[in-house]
């Protein structure tokens, strides 16, 4: 399955899909509406929205630590760096429990 490449949501139908050039393919959600990539502090913004509404429980600052290992691990991030993804990222454990959580 094809996934965002800034937030890594997957792109199960064409709708989900708001760009794609020669970086990837990217989310709706990733794209401004003059249709280039969103800035790191935006997606990181609604990276941080997302675990904390889809993970029960999730407080903010693990929810901006889970946020900050996936955007990371993500090969837009890795060449595209910014300083909104400094900080503490969330323990691989911390990031199973909350991928697994949001699998129920």
């Amino acid at each position: 399955m094809k996934t965002c490449m800034a937030c890594s949501m997957p792109l199960e139908k064409v709708e989900d899909i708001g760009l794609e050039n020669e970086s990837g393919i990217f989310c709706k959600y990733c794209v401004s509406d003059d249709g280039s990539v969103k800035s790191c502090q935006k997606i990181f913004f609604g990276g941080v929205q997302f675990f904390m509404g889809a993970v029960p429980g999730t407080e903010r600052a693990l929810a901006e630590r889970l946020t900050r290992k996936n955007m990371k691990a993500l090969s837009y991030w890795q060449t595209h760096e910014h300083e909104c993804l400094n900080g503490s990222e969330a323990s691989a454990e911390e990031y199973d429990e909350a991928m697994s959580k949001l699998a129920q």
